[in-house]
C-alpha cells in the first residue's frame, strides 16, 4: 500500500474500501475482511450507513491489528444540529466499531446554518486523542470560505465526488493549495455512467495493458487525489488494488482530464437543499 501524508503528519492510504449501500449490512464484515486479504487498509464507513458495528467486526474477524487499518467514519447532517449532538454521534461509531479511536473523522455534510458549529465540536474531539485526524465531505469553496473564519485546526482531508466526467479541477486545486487532501469517492461513477466503457480511457487501459478502472483509480493517484473504492466481489478489490506498479503519462492523463463534463452526477450537488 502507497500513503498519502496529511497535514498533520498522519500517513493514510492512497486507496481505501467504502461500505456505503451494501445489502444486507452483514455482508459488510465479510467485504472488509476480504479487502483486508487483496492488501487494502483503509476503509470509509458513515453514521449514515448504519454499518459501522459491521466495520468493526470485519475487522475484528481479520485477525490484523487495529493499528495497521485507517478507518474513517462520518457525522451526518440531524447531529450537527448542536454541539453535543455530534459529540454523541461520535461516541455512538466509537461504541458501534468497538474502537478506542478512528484515524479520521468527517462532516459529512456542510449543512447549511450548522457546519461551523459541528466543526467546533469535531475540533474538540481531535484534541481528545480520538480522532488522528478531521475533515470534510462534500465541501465547495464557498462552504470552505464561510468555515475559514472559525477554524482553529485544519481539516486533513476534504472527500467529494471525483471522476473523469466530474473532476471538478478548480475545486480540487482550491482545496490542494490549502495542504488539504482531496478524497475521491464514486471514482469509477457507481457503474452508472459509462466510466468504465469510455472507449478513451479503454484505449489508455490497453496501453498499461490494465483496465479502465485500474486507469481510473490510478488518475486519481497521479493528480494528488486520494479515492474510495467499492465492490463486495474479491476479485474485483484485487483489480482495483492492483494500481500501484505503473503511473500514467502526462499526455494521458490529460486526454481523462478532457473528458470532464462539469455536469454528470451520481450523488446531489452540495448546493442542492435537498441534501440536507
Amino acid at each position: 500500500m502507497k500513503y498519502f501524508a496529511l497535514n498533520n503528519g498522519i500517513k493514510m492510504p492512497m486507496l481505501g474500501m467504502g461500505v456505503s449501500k451494501i445489502e444486507p449490512a452483514s455482508d459488510v464484515a465479510r467485504v472488509v475482511a476480504d479487502a483486508i486479504s487483496v492488501g487494502f487498509r483503509a476503509f470509509d464507513t458513515a453514521e449514515f450507513y448504519e454499518n459501522e458495528d459491521m466495520v468493526g467486526r470485519g475487522v475484528r474477524e481479520s485477525g490484523i491489528d487495529r493499528s495497521e487499518v485507517f478507518i474513517t467514519t462520518k457525522v451526518h447532517n440531524e447531529a450537527q444540529k448542536t454541539t453535543s449532538g455530534t459529540l454523541k454521534a461520535f461516541e455512538q461509531s466509537l461504541d458501534k466499531l468497538q474502537m478506542d479511536y478512528v484515524d479520521l473523522y468527517l462532516m459529512h455534510w456542510p449543512y447549511p446554518g450548522y457546519f461551523v458549529q459541528t466543526y467546533k465540536a469535531m475540533e474538540e474531539i481531535y484534541k481528545s486523542g480520538r480522532a488522528k485526524a478531521i475533515g470534510i465531505c462534500n465541501f465547495k469553496q464557498s462552504h470552505f470560505e464561510e468555515l475559514l473564519p472559525h477554524i482553529e485546526i485544519m481539516p486533513a482531508v476534504n472527500q467529494f465526488e471525483h471522476h473523469p466526467y466530474l473532476s471538478q479541477k478548480e475545486i480540487v486545486a482550491y482545496f490542494q493549495q490549502k495542504d488539504i487532501l482531496v478524497t475521491a469517492y464514486c471514482p469509477l461513477g457507481r457503474g452508472r455512467l459509462g466510466l468504465l466503457g469510455d472507449p478513451a480511457i479503454n484505449e489508455i487501459a490497453k496501453k498499461y495493458s490494465k483496465t479502465a478502472a485500474q486507469v481510473i483509480l490510478r488518475w486519481n493517484m497521479d493528480l494528488g487525489v486520494s479515492a474510495i473504492t467499492k465492490t463486495i466481489t474479491p476479485s474485483r478489490m484485487a483489480e482495483n488494488f492492483d494500481i500501484f506498479d505503473f503511473k500514467l503519462e502526462a499526455d494521458d492523463i490529460e486526454k481523462i482530464n478532457s473528458l470532464d463534463t462539469g455536469k454528470v452526477r451520481v450523488i446531489r450537488d452540495p448546493d442542492d437543499p435537498s441534501s440536507y
